[in-house]
């Protein structure tokens, strides 16, 4: 492994343990001690957004870590480059449209509850996951068009 991307790496690594907590040990903790407390018509359908939210997470993680792998290998101006950052967009788009589907029933539950803070995290979540696939789509533009550039340069003499 090269030195530039290693710590990149790293991070994109213990990115992934803190939702895997979360969804091994909080979210069933979560459901356990709110069970009485919150309708099941509002608390199931959060904890599996939640749950389903995790699975793009995680694909946008492995494409993030093949993308610092192409660039290990010197192949950041490829297809697989371009095709990591779609996914990634892909990825972050369909987390912020899961958590704007349950941000209503966090609604709901922070108004029972009396906690604005149930409101902002999947708000937060939502716009921070809109604004990677900005991020990402903006990329990708950049690399497709320094892609077909770099081919250009390469079929002149």
């Amino acid at each position: 492994m090269k030195r530039e991307t290693l710590f990149l790496k790293i991070a994109v690594i213990l990115i992934g343990m803190p939702v895997l907590a979360l969804c091994v040990l909080g979210l069933p903790m979560v459901v356990r001690g709110n069970e009485g407390y919150f309708p099941t018509y509002w608390l199931y359908p959060v904890i599996i957004g939640m749950y389903l939210s995790a699975i793009p997470f995680y694909f946008a993680l492995y494409r993030a870590f093949k993308l610092l792998c192409d660039i290990d290998m010197n192949k950041a101006f490829s297809e697989s480059s371009v095709k990591s950052l779609k996914y990634i967009k892909y990825c972050a788009s369909m987390i912020g449209i899961l958590y704007a589907a349950i941000t209503p029933f966090m609604y709901l539950m922070a108004e029972l509850d009396d906690a604005p803070g149930l409101i902002l995290i999947g708000l937060v979540i939502t716009f921070g996951s809109v604004v990677v696939a900005v991020f990402a789509a903006v990329l990708q533009k950049l690399l497709r068009n320094a892609i077909d550039i770099k081919s250009e340069n390469d079929l002149t003499i």
